[in-house]
């Protein structure tokens, strides 16, 4: 039972929500594109001022903690934990991947399959290319293959395909589907991240006191952050 600030920033989305009991109360979002470092801090200040509200409401804070986009992690996870620190409140951290696929495996209809079991949800989110990070979760939201950096082809997840249907979601998904036409594959859910999958995994996570070290907490990158130098900067 807490009243916990959802922050998600781990992809071109920039979405926070006000939770409470694991259930939104109000939320503020915009999928214009990777500005959060202007958005973050204003959605921030507009939610709690225009609902006439105070932070020291606040029972923690939970942050998305990737994997996803290098700087948006940095900026979502940098305003976690400054409101941490100042609010001395604990922080939450939710896979990015695990809150959409438990989101979907609760809150999508796939017809008799999803009370059959034999449906698996695979959240893809966009890395580079043909790549993406995913993972595959059960009908439970339970993740049965751990997150990882794919590069998509025609023959991924065909030993998963044969024994289940498969939907594939996430900002991700779209580029894949051409390569990944089994009878099995479908394509539905959300495109998108959004603070609003977070909740109910970060109620539960405050129910069970998992929290964590404010001062050492780092994203989860999965991969090495990789800067790339302008071309005119080579040219002398």
């Amino acid at each position: 039972m807490a009243t916990i600030l959802n922050i998600e920033t781990s992809t071109e989305v920039c979405s926070v929500v006000l939770a409470k009991d694991g259930e939104t109360l109000f939320e503020k979002e915009s999928a214009e594109g990777l500005n959060h470092s202007e958005l973050l801090t204003v959605f921030i200040e507009e939610l709690f001022a225009e609902n006439n509200l105070q932070m020291q409401i606040l029972d923690a804070v939970a942050v998305s903690k990737g994997p996803g986009s290098y700087t948006g992690l940095r900026i979502g996870v940098s305003v976690a934990k400054g409101l941490c620190y100042a609010l001395e409140i604990p922080l939450i951290a939710v896979g990015t991947l695990d809150a959409l696929g438990f989101y979907v495996s609760q809150n999508f209809n796939h017809s008799e399959a999803t009370v059959a079991g034999t449906i698996l949800f695979c959240p893809m989110i966009d890395a580079r290319r043909m790549e993406v990070y995913t993972a595959l979760y059960n009908t439970k939201g339970e993740k049965i293959k751990p997150v990882s950096a794919e590069i998509i082809d025609e023959n991924s997840f065909a030993s998963f395909l044969k024994e289940y249907k498969i939907c594939f979601f996430g900002n991700g998904a779209a580029k894949c589907r051409s390569l990944l036409n089994h009878v099995n594959a479908s394509f539905e859910g959300p495109s998108k991240t959004s603070a609003r999958f977070m909740q109910k995994l970060a109620e539960r996570k405050y129910n069970n006191n998992k929290f964590e070290n404010v001062a050492y907490f780092e994203p989860f990158y999965l991969k090495n952050f990789v800067a790339t130098i302008p071309k005119n900067k080579l040219l002398k």
